[in-house]
């Protein structure tokens, strides 16, 4: 029953390894990049907004 437990562990391990560690698409580092301009504009229009203030 352990060994069948710890091969099943093991076995998800490996998986979870190996599909995490993939390379993007071009399509999804085109998004990261709009997403982290988009970021970049609230926090300037942030700090705008306080200096105004």
């Amino acid at each position: 029953m352990k060994k069948i437990i710890l091969s099943i562990l093991v076995t998800g391990s490996i998986a979870a390894f190996t599909t995490s560690c993939r390379e993007k698409k071009p399509s999804e580092k085109v998004e990261d990049a709009v997403e982290s301009v988009g970021d970049g504009i609230e926090d300037a229009a942030d700090e705008v907004e306080d200096a105004v203030d």
